[in-house]
């Protein structure tokens, strides 16, 4: 579905990805897993088109994307839920959801409902008066109205209670039984192995291992050198 072939990206004159590579096959939920500062978030940003990558390839269904504006990038299927959430803060949480809806059926206000049940009763609040949590809820709910073939999700559970975390995590064991590719993001490891079928570790801009959730519990010398726990 997605192939990120050896992408070099650049703030300004400052380099932040040296050749990056991963790919995301269809039903397949695929973790991103390394420090601070990384290159996680910019990984996203530059399949997305945020923060474009300056040489290297990237396809989605085999469509060149690289070199496309990021509204494009979603028009053709992927979602994003950005790190820090990023809701509207003035508009209701149902007013979120219908903003950003494409056409397609599968995700409706009913559909984002039920896997959130949280937000049905929040629907006339406005984004400033929901937790963290429940914005969370929110920006995944709204990222899934575009109808995304791949949804992208940097820090999934970053700052929010435990219990939250498990509504999130059940959410993405939902989204991934009915056939959604994901991209994750997120420091619990052992949550992500519960849902994930394989690991990608990036440190200071290159991906430095590979593989299955198995495969990285079996080698804790990776959590020790590239994650530091």
């Amino acid at each position: 579905m997605l192939e990120v072939e050896n992408i070099e990206t650049y703030y300004g004159k400052s380099q932040a990805l040296f050749g990056v590579s991963l790919d995301i096959r269809e039903r397949e939920v695929v973790a991103l897993l390394g420090r601070n500062g990384m290159g996680k978030t910019t990984t996203i940003r530059s399949i997305m088109g945020l923060t474009p990558a300056c040489r290297g390839d990237i396809r989605f269904h085999g469509r060149p994307i690289r070199t496309q504006p990021s509204y494009r990038v979603a028009r053709y299927g992927i979602g994003m839920v950005p790190e820090g959430r990023q809701i509207f803060p003035t508009l209701s949480v149902r007013e979120n959801l219908i903003a950003t809806a494409g056409n397609g059926s599968r995700w409706t206000l009913g559909a984002v409902y039920d896997l959130f049940p949280d937000l049905r009763g929040r629907e006339q609040h406005y984004g400033n008066q929901l937790s963290g949590g429940e914005q969370q809820m929110l920006a995944i709910g709204r990222a899934l109205m575009t109808h995304p073939q791949l949804l992208l999700l940097d820090e999934a559970t970053e700052g929010l209670a435990p219990k939250v975390r498990r509504q999130i995590w059940r959410s993405l064991a939902v989204l991934k039984q009915q056939g959604l590719s994901i991209l994750v993001v997120d420091k619990n490891v052992d949550a992500l192995a519960r849902v994930c079928d394989r690991f990608y570790v990036i440190e200071k801009g290159r991906v430095v291992w590979q593989g299955t959730p198995a495969q990285f519990q079996a080698n804790p010398a990776i959590r020790v050198d590239y994650l530091g726990i």
